[in-house]
């Protein structure tokens, strides 16, 4: 089995591959270097006929912190990565290399994650925050420890919301208006409530519970499974995911542009952390 510099992959089931987040004292926060390894397990898990299932973890305390929004943090798609995706121009200044990083690193790998051949469970627990939804969206099951707590707090920076952006669809519209609006955080009661997460279990048990969800649908035939999955998800497709999707990332984009303007960077500085504020400020 392959080994990787910010995630581990285990098989606690011959049929189950656990690809588990290792960047704890970061809380799990994904630069490139992770981004890039969850794609090279998924992809080796897709291949690996023996895998019905990929379960996605995190270790240490929370699922996800987000994206690693330091300066430095491994943040040139195409550059220090092998690109994915067919967009290009990487290298390119202002608009351009950020739009094409952006689709490249957050839009399409997510994208492509999503439609992956086999079931993907999300294992959370602890903090679950912007780009970690975009994470746990991508899969086609959530299962939430009792601790889980969510948000996208990325109003406050000036943009409107994290790339990947179903939040009508995973909170229902007046909801993911709300939330999106106040930057509030929902727990993984709410998220159970609104249809966002499958199962709420005891933070405990949360390992026992997805690897069992994991086995029981292991059980059934590996081509239904993909063929159901992909029944799904053209049900989405036909309602209009992918183009809204699209949409609220070129408004995404017009916000960053706007930021870059009025603030020198593309986040309003009011909304990052006060480490990582004082690092851009001085950067830009």
């Amino acid at each position: 089995m392959s080994t990787y510099e910010t995630i581990v992959v285990e098989r606690p089931d011959p049929r189950v591959a656990r690809v588990v987040m290792n960047r704890p004292a970061a809380r799990n926060a994904q630069n490139l270097q992770m981004t890039y390894d969850l794609n090279a397990a998924f992809d080796a898990a897709v291949q690996d006929d023996a895998v019905k299932v990929i379960i996605l973890a995190g270790n240490g305390p929370h699922f996800s912190a987000g994206h690693d929004l330091r300066p430095g943090a491994k943040n040139q798609a195409g550059i220090d990565f092998a690109p994915i995706g067919s967009w290009g121009g990487f290298r390119e200044p202002n608009a351009h290399g950020r739009f094409a990083r952006e689709q490249e690193i957050y839009l399409q790998i997510t994208r492509r994650w999503r439609n992956l051949a086999k079931p993907m469970i999300a294992e959370v627990h602890g903090k679950c925050i912007a780009g970690g939804l975009m994470l746990a969206w991508a899969c086609d099951l959530i299962v939430a420890g009792d601790n889980a707590e969510f948000c996208d707090p990325v109003v406050t920076m000036g943009v409107c919301g994290v790339e990947w952006f179903v939040h009508p669809w995973e909170l229902g519209p007046r909801k993911a208006k709300e939330l999106l609006f106040t930057a509030d955080s929902w727990s993984a009661d709410e998220a159970h409530r609104l249809g966002m997460v499958n199962h709420v279990v005891p933070a405990a048990e949360l390992t026992a519970f997805t690897l069992a969800l994991a086995q029981k649908i292991a059980a059934k035939p590996a081509f239904a499974l993909k063929l159901t999955k992909e029944a799904v998800n053209r049900s989405v497709d036909v309602m209009g995911q992918p183009a809204a999707i699209d949409q609220a990332f070129a408004l995404h984009q017009l916000c960053h542009a706007h930021n870059l303007q009025e603030f020198g960077m593309v986040v309003d500085p009011a909304g990052l952390h006060p480490s990582v504020r004082k690092q851009a400020e001085v950067k830009a």
